[in-house]
């Protein structure tokens, strides 16, 4: 019989991890899964390989709250350089046009307030959108340009930082789906000189910002001591759904909501979303509030 193959630990949480520039977002998912020698391991969206920053890796039972963290909004510092166009979108692209540059602060300034709140946007040739069955950049990477439909998406907020020109430095708070280099290139299409983004980071994902952030260098330098001390960097699952109010249940009620079954709960909201807690701690997973009131189990953890 041949060697049984290892699995890997049965870890569980949420590592808010600073993924590199030049690292693609998968690389750095797997260099995290392999340091904690975890099972299972998932992020939650990706960042283009230019872009350093936070990048939620959720490890075992955790993976169940990815697709949440995937919709929720991000935050960005970016500095994009006016007056190029280039391929990409990003820096990594060839230059595509150079146009001369007299913006102003101020002309800045009043551009920027046409690309707050609801905007469409064209997605890049040079993104993981799909047509056809094919992602866009592998049809890109070929010299091939299709058609693509606007989106809608939320800029929340967009403040200037810094100006030097050719250079701005934006903070962007926007929703799911907005792709920061069409943003970039966008503003320099209004300005009528072209722009392209040379350094971005994302700072904030969801309830989650960059301040407990774990570079691969600090991880790797943590003690040896059976895995104590990079388990101690993981957040417990249920800190990515801190928007929804929590339900506890009695040991009674959570017996039914793990077999599957809604049940009643006093005081619980009248709809949406909800943490499902049995007692004060132990966290079950994700439920709905049904139209008759009742907490329905969605999506569960796994019983330790």
């Amino acid at each position: 019989m041949g060697r049984r193959r290892y699995k890997g630990r049965n870890i569980n949480g949420i590592l808010l991890f600073d993924k590199p520039v030049g690292v693609t977002s998968n690389a750095a998912l797997q260099q995290v899964k392999d340091l904690y020698r975890a099972s299972k391991a998932g992020h939650t969206g990706s960042l283009d390989p230019l872009a350093s920053g936070l990048l939620p890796i959720c490890l075992g039972e955790a993976t169940k709250v990815s697709g949440f963290l995937l919709d929720a909004d991000k935050s960005y510092r970016v500095r994009c350089r006016l007056g190029e166009r280039t391929a990409s979108g990003d820096a990594e692209g060839e230059v595509i046009e150079t146009r001369p540059v007299t913006t102003t602060q101020d002309e800045l300034e009043a551009v920027l307030e046409r690309f707050r709140g609801p905007i469409m946007q064209i997605p890049p040739m040079y993104s993981a959108v799909k047509h056809e069955g094919q992602r866009l950049y592998k049809l890109a990477r070929k010299g091939l340009e299709v058609e693509r439909e606007p989106r809608e998406v939320i800029i929340h907020e967009l403040t200037l930082l810094d100006f030097a020109s050719p250079e701005f430095e934006l903070d962007v708070r926007c929703t799911k789906g907005t792709y920061v280099r069409t943003l970039a290139e966008d503003i320099g299409e209004a300005l009528g000189c072209g722009a392209h983004v040379v350094a971005l980071r994302r700072l904030g994902v969801g309830p989650y910002d960059a301040e407990n952030m774990s570079t691969i260098e600090e991880l790797e330098a943590l003690p040896h001591d059976h895995f104590q001390s990079l388990d101690s960097r993981l957040l417990p699952i249920e800190t990515a759904l801190t928007q929804w109010p929590d339900v506890q249940l009695n040991n009674d009620s959570a017996f039914y909501v793990r077999q599957g079954q809604a049940v009643l709960v006093p005081n619980a909201p009248t709809s949406g979303w909800v943490r499902m807690y049995e007692g004060r701690d132990r966290f079950l997973g994700m439920g709905q509030i049904l139209d008759d009131g009742r907490v329905a189990p969605k999506r569960l953890m796994s019983a330790n």
